[in-house]
């Protein structure tokens, strides 16, 4: 037996017959009774009329009746309650406080949450309550657990980003069951960086119509209203060396009168630029540039920083932190030859060519023993720039040559030796290259020159040995980038055997401990050394006939080759290309998450030799875009392949160089490198954190909702109630099919007929 409780009936039809014949059945009744009425309008007597129509009538309707089969259907209706959404914003941005000095965002808002659980529970009799926390998407969250959580409230914030837009239109259809939707509310600082509701741009005016429901908002956070922000930095990935570079500044003020801001650009904490900019009062936003030139190559950390005032809502967002890559444009050469020789010819004709090489070159045609008659500016083709070249424009230049050039001629260049003995220490690059005015005949042995050069210079052996000399690779020179001619040791051994022989060599002193010898003749003469003072490089070549390397060689059919190839190579190691640096140093990413994993060093250790430093002892260092100190953060051991990896500690937001320097177990260095990273948020949730309450205030206004105070009553809000009613079951009882409706078609069928038949009609 049927227990079901049927609340509710209506009238139905049962019949199975389509539409189009009920419709032309009805059609057909409607012209018989018409026919009818024609038929008897003449008659006289209005009571016979009224009579035959009247039956005629009622038949169609019983026939009717027939046709469309009615029926009683019972039903089980039930009210389907609304559904009202909480939304809680759980983006990172709410871990910054609402207030200077008070609560986070997030702890902010759960205690508005478990004030308003009244209301909830008032509402809860009414609609259904569906809560959700949201950052780029919805996960429902249960309101009492959240309320019970306000001292933790901000490991509830861990969203990356905010999508306020999104979130409404998840929550919109997420109802089960088909509830229909009664209103929004949603806690917010509205942050928002989906970039839809900015401006409130057409399409998302048109989402927001499609919510068909209107949204309460709460601000969180909106009280704090003064702020100053650095929203956008922008800056090219890489910069040229000695080439002006520009950094694009986008400032932002809130509530403040007009003010002279003064923002400063600072490299590993010194200030490279700084600009003051007008903001405050009617200007909300301004743009500065900011620029300097890059005196080195490598990576360096910046930061853009604006001073905080009292009484902002962040101070986070007063900087901005960037990672600037310095490379060359073209390695600036300066070459200063004594004489004109074919060594000089072949070389200054292989830097010219070479366009990636700026050259400067200076040639003396004659000394003061020369001619007593001439003046010193007389003894080149344009006067010698000594204090230009040597003292105001050095460190515009990356590299040095002294080609058969000595001190001997020009004794007052002497007051420059501790100057170019400098640059070489601070970064720079010297090469000394063979011939009779060269090392021992320089008179630099005992200066400020010798001091930096990988051989001592003093000797008392006569200045250039005539002996011919085969050139051979120490084992060193085996490894070395700058005698590699060609790939694979065996083919390059044979490629520098092939190599004519050199026609002398100059005699140089002891080849200095921290120096490599590279390249010795058959009967040991040192041919190449190179060496590192400092952070920068110093080359001897002991010859002035390499050019043999390429004229008599091409004369052989060796080609050309060895000796372009070559000096290629011993430039690039001396102005440290990165390519061929032999400790090399990279973070594991350019920027780091501040809430994720801990940054990390990777390190490739080779030394001098360009060995691997199996077993070298690493020490990392940090300092910051903001404070140039180095602070240890780490350490590690090389591999076999001497390869490390270095883990850092949680570092806060900002631009960082980390400098490794590497140790051999008994103490002795192995070489040093650096590199900078930033520790930023990757996206613009914590890049743009300011509260937005017009956000909040666009979409209340484009849904007909309004923008909520702390003590608003949420079961007083003014939701949407529609009346939606769903049907749980139905039955059915057909009311034709009694032997009384036919009965009575019959005898008014009958009835009429006989009537008609009496009264004359056929």
């Amino acid at each position: 037996m049927d227990g079901t409780s049927y609340n509710a009936w209506r009238l139905t039809s049962l019949s199975t017959l389509p539409g189009w014949v009920l419709v032309l059945a009805c059609a057909i009744l409607c012209a018989a009774i018409w026919l009818s009425f024609r038929g008897i309008r003449a008659e006289p007597s209005a009571l016979r009329r009224r009579v035959l129509i009247g039956l005629r009538i009622a038949a169609g309707v019983l026939l009717l009746v027939l046709l469309l089969e009615p029926g009683v259907e019972l039903r089980a209706e039930s009210r389907v309650r609304a559904r009202i959404a909480l939304l809680l914003d759980t983006s990172r941005s709410m871990r910054f406080p609402a207030a200077p000095g008070g609560p986070s965002r997030a702890e902010a808002m759960l205690g508005w949450l478990k004030s308003r659980l009244p209301d909830l529970a008032a509402l809860a009799s009414r609609f259904q309550i569906d809560v959700y926390g949201f950052d780029k998407e919805l996960q429902p969250q249960d309101p009492e657990k959240l309320a019970a959580q306000v001292a933790q409230a901000d490991q509830l914030a861990q969203g990356a980003s905010t999508d306020i837009l999104g979130a409404l239109g998840g929550a919109a259809a997420a109802g089960t069951g088909g509830r229909p939707l009664a209103g929004l509310v949603v806690a917010s600082d509205g942050a928002d960086n989906a970039e839809l509701i900015e401006g409130m741009t057409p399409q998302a005016s048109t989402e927001l119509q499609k919510l068909n429901a209107p949204v309460f908002t709460l601000p969180v956070g909106a009280q704090a209203l003064k702020d100053l922000a650095i929203d956008k930095v922008v800056v090219d990935d890489f910069a040229f060396v000695r080439n002006q570079v520009t950094v694009e500044v986008t400032v932002s003020a809130r509530g403040f009168p007009a003010t002279d801001v003064p923002l400063v650009l600072k490299r590993e904490g010194q200030i490279v630029a700084q600009k003051t900019v007008r903001l405050g009062g009617g200007t909300q936003r301004s743009e500065a540039k900011l620029s300097f030139v890059p005196d080195r190559t490598g990576k360096f950390a910046f930061q853009v920083a604006a001073p905080v005032y009292d009484g902002e809502a962040l101070a986070q967002n007063n900087s901005r932190s960037f990672v600037l890559k310095v490379i060359r444009d073209r390695v600036r050469v300066v070459l200063v030859v004594g004489r004109p020789s074919w060594d000089v010819r072949f070389l200054r004709q292989l830097l010219k060519r070479d366009p990636n090489v700026d050259l400067i070159s200076f040639f003396i045609l004659r000394t003061p023993g020369d001619d007593t008659r001439s003046s010193q500016d007389e003894l080149s083709l344009i006067p010698f720039p000594t204090q230009e070249i040597f003292q105001e424009q050095l460190k515009t230049f990356d590299l040095v040559i002294f080609q058969d050039f000595g001190n001997r001629p020009w004794y007052h260049l002497s007051q420059y030796l501790d100057g170019i003995a400098s640059y070489v220490r601070e970064g720079g690059a010297l090469a000394v290259i063979g011939g009779e005015q060269a090392f021992s005949a320089s008179d630099f042995g005992g200066t400020a020159i010798d001091a930096v050069l990988p051989v001592s210079l003093a000797s008392s052996a006569p200045p250039v040995e005539e002996m011919p000399a085969q050139v051979r690779l120490t084992d060193a020179g085996k490894r070395h980038p700058v005698t590699e001619l060609v790939p694979g040791l065996a083919a390059n051994e044979q490629a520098w055997a092939r190599l004519p022989q050199l026609p002398g060599l100059n005699t140089v002193g002891p080849v200095k401990d921290s120096a490599q010898t590279l390249l010795t003749a058959q009967d040991g003469r040192p041919v190449l050394v190179v060496g590192e003072v400092g952070r920068g490089r110093t080359m001897a070549l002991t010859t002035d006939a390499s050019w043999y390397w390429s004229f008599v060689a091409a004369g052989q059919e060796m080609g050309p080759r060895a000796y372009e190839t070559f000096w290629h190579g011993a430039i690039r190691w001396l102005v440290r290309d990165p390519a061929l640096t032999p400790m090399r140093l990279a973070a594991e990413r350019t920027s780091f998450d501040p809430g994720g994993d801990p940054p990390a060093l990777d390190v490739q250790v080779r030394g001098s030799d360009y060995g691997a430093a199996a077993g070298a002892q690493l020490r990392a260092q940090l300092s910051s875009a903001e404070d140039a100190t180095q602070r240890a953060a780490g350490q590690a051991v090389a591999g076999p392949d001497g390869t490390a990896r270095i883990a850092l500690p949680q570092l806060p937001p900002g631009a960082y160089k980390a400098v490794v320097t590497a140790k051999r177990p008994d103490g002795s260095e192995v070489g040093e490198a650096e590199e900078a990273f930033v520790v930023q948020p990757s996206g613009a949730e914590l890049l743009q954190p300011a509260p937005r309450p017009d956000v909040l205030r666009a979409i209340a206004e484009a849904t007909r909702g309004r923008v909520l105070d702390d003590g608003d009553r949420l079961d007083t809000l003014p939701f949407r109630d529609p009346e939606r009613v769903e049907v749980g079951q139905r039955k059915s009882h057909p009311l034709w099919d009694r032997w009384g409706v036919l009965a009575a078609l019959c005898c008014i069928v009958g009835a009429e007929w006989t009537l008609r038949r009496r009264w004359g009609y056929a």
